[in-house]
Protein backbone atom coordinates (compact mmCIF):
# COMPACT_ATOMS: atom_id res chain seq x y z
CA UNK A 1 0.00 0.00 0.00
CA UNK A 2 1.08 3.44 -1.11
CA UNK A 3 1.43 6.24 1.12
CA UNK A 4 1.31 8.91 -1.22
CA UNK A 5 -2.24 11.17 -0.99
CA UNK A 6 -5.14 9.95 -2.81
CA UNK A 7 -5.79 11.30 -6.22
CA UNK A 8 -9.20 13.99 -6.90
CA UNK A 9 -11.00 13.92 -9.44
CA UNK A 10 -13.26 16.95 -9.12
CA UNK A 11 -11.46 19.25 -10.80
CA UNK A 12 -13.22 16.78 -14.01
CA UNK A 13 -17.14 16.95 -12.50
CA UNK A 14 -18.88 18.59 -14.87
CA UNK A 15 -20.34 21.71 -13.69
CA UNK A 16 -23.54 23.36 -14.23
CA UNK A 17 -22.67 27.26 -16.21
CA UNK A 18 -23.75 30.26 -13.17
CA UNK A 19 -26.98 32.53 -14.69
CA UNK A 20 -24.08 34.73 -15.34
CA UNK A 21 -22.10 32.60 -18.48
CA UNK A 22 -25.80 32.03 -19.23
CA UNK A 23 -26.26 35.66 -20.25
CA UNK A 24 -23.03 36.63 -21.52
CA UNK A 25 -23.35 33.28 -23.59
CA UNK A 26 -26.82 34.72 -24.76
CA UNK A 27 -25.23 38.38 -25.27
CA UNK A 28 -22.96 36.85 -27.33
CA UNK A 29 -25.06 34.79 -29.55
CA UNK A 30 -27.18 37.94 -30.40
CA UNK A 31 -24.65 39.97 -31.17
CA UNK A 32 -23.04 37.05 -34.02
CA UNK A 33 -26.91 37.08 -35.35
CA UNK A 34 -27.13 40.53 -35.38
CA UNK A 35 -23.71 41.00 -37.20
CA UNK A 36 -25.24 38.27 -39.53
CA UNK A 37 -28.11 40.28 -40.25
CA UNK A 38 -25.37 42.79 -40.94
CA UNK A 39 -22.95 41.15 -42.82
CA UNK A 40 -24.44 38.13 -44.23
CA UNK A 41 -22.86 34.80 -43.76
CA UNK A 42 -19.73 34.21 -46.09
CA UNK A 43 -17.79 36.59 -43.23
CA UNK A 44 -18.49 33.81 -40.33
CA UNK A 45 -19.54 30.45 -41.54
CA UNK A 46 -16.10 29.36 -41.84
CA UNK A 47 -14.91 30.97 -38.83
CA UNK A 48 -17.31 29.80 -36.33
CA UNK A 49 -17.56 26.35 -35.13
CA UNK A 50 -20.32 24.33 -37.22
CA UNK A 51 -22.46 24.31 -33.73
CA UNK A 52 -22.23 27.72 -33.48
CA UNK A 53 -24.05 28.41 -36.98
CA UNK A 54 -26.36 26.31 -36.30
CA UNK A 55 -27.65 28.06 -33.66
CA UNK A 56 -27.30 31.43 -35.20
CA UNK A 57 -29.35 30.49 -37.98
CA UNK A 58 -32.01 28.91 -35.79
CA UNK A 59 -31.87 31.72 -33.36
CA UNK A 60 -32.67 33.96 -36.89
CA UNK A 61 -35.03 31.09 -38.51
CA UNK A 62 -32.89 30.49 -40.92
CA UNK A 63 -33.98 26.70 -41.67
CA UNK A 64 -32.21 26.72 -45.16
CA UNK A 65 -28.72 26.82 -43.66
CA UNK A 66 -30.00 24.34 -40.61
CA UNK A 67 -30.56 22.08 -43.35
CA UNK A 68 -27.48 22.61 -45.41
CA UNK A 69 -25.97 21.74 -41.92
CA UNK A 70 -27.88 18.33 -41.49
CA UNK A 71 -29.55 20.47 -38.08
CA UNK A 72 -32.79 20.31 -36.55
CA UNK A 73 -34.60 22.27 -33.69
CA UNK A 74 -34.23 19.29 -31.47
CA UNK A 75 -30.37 18.97 -32.27
CA UNK A 76 -29.51 22.51 -31.86
CA UNK A 77 -31.39 22.33 -28.18
CA UNK A 78 -29.87 19.24 -27.52
CA UNK A 79 -26.56 20.57 -27.94
CA UNK A 80 -27.09 23.82 -26.00
CA UNK A 81 -28.83 21.97 -23.30
CA UNK A 82 -24.94 20.80 -22.80
CA UNK A 83 -24.00 23.90 -22.68
CA UNK A 84 -26.11 26.37 -20.87
CA UNK A 85 -26.67 23.45 -18.26
CA UNK A 86 -23.78 21.12 -18.17
CA UNK A 87 -23.72 17.62 -18.56
CA UNK A 88 -25.87 16.43 -15.45
CA UNK A 89 -28.05 19.59 -15.91
CA UNK A 90 -28.21 18.80 -19.76
CA UNK A 91 -29.36 14.70 -19.28
CA UNK A 92 -31.95 16.58 -16.80
CA UNK A 93 -32.74 19.05 -19.32
CA UNK A 94 -33.42 16.90 -21.98
CA UNK A 95 -35.33 14.28 -20.14
CA UNK A 96 -38.14 17.28 -19.62
CA UNK A 97 -38.54 18.12 -22.79
CA UNK A 98 -35.58 21.06 -23.34
CA UNK A 99 -38.48 23.33 -22.27
CA UNK A 100 -36.17 25.89 -20.63
CA UNK A 101 -33.71 25.50 -23.35
CA UNK A 102 -36.49 26.57 -25.74
CA UNK A 103 -37.02 29.71 -23.38
CA UNK A 104 -33.44 30.37 -23.17
CA UNK A 105 -33.75 30.67 -27.29
CA UNK A 106 -36.90 32.55 -27.18
CA UNK A 107 -35.44 35.48 -24.44
CA UNK A 108 -32.62 35.36 -26.70
CA UNK A 109 -35.17 36.08 -30.32
CA UNK A 110 -36.77 38.67 -28.18
CA UNK A 111 -33.40 40.47 -27.73
CA UNK A 112 -32.31 39.83 -31.12
CA UNK A 113 -36.12 41.84 -31.81
CA UNK A 114 -35.54 44.69 -29.36
CA UNK A 115 -31.95 45.21 -31.32
CA UNK A 116 -33.71 45.47 -34.60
Amino acid sequence: MSDSASISWDHLKPRRPSDAERAARQAELVERALAVRLHGWDEYRDVWSSGEVAAVAYLLGDTGLMESLDEHEGSILTRFAGDLYGFQGARKEIESGLLETQAWFAAARAKLAARG
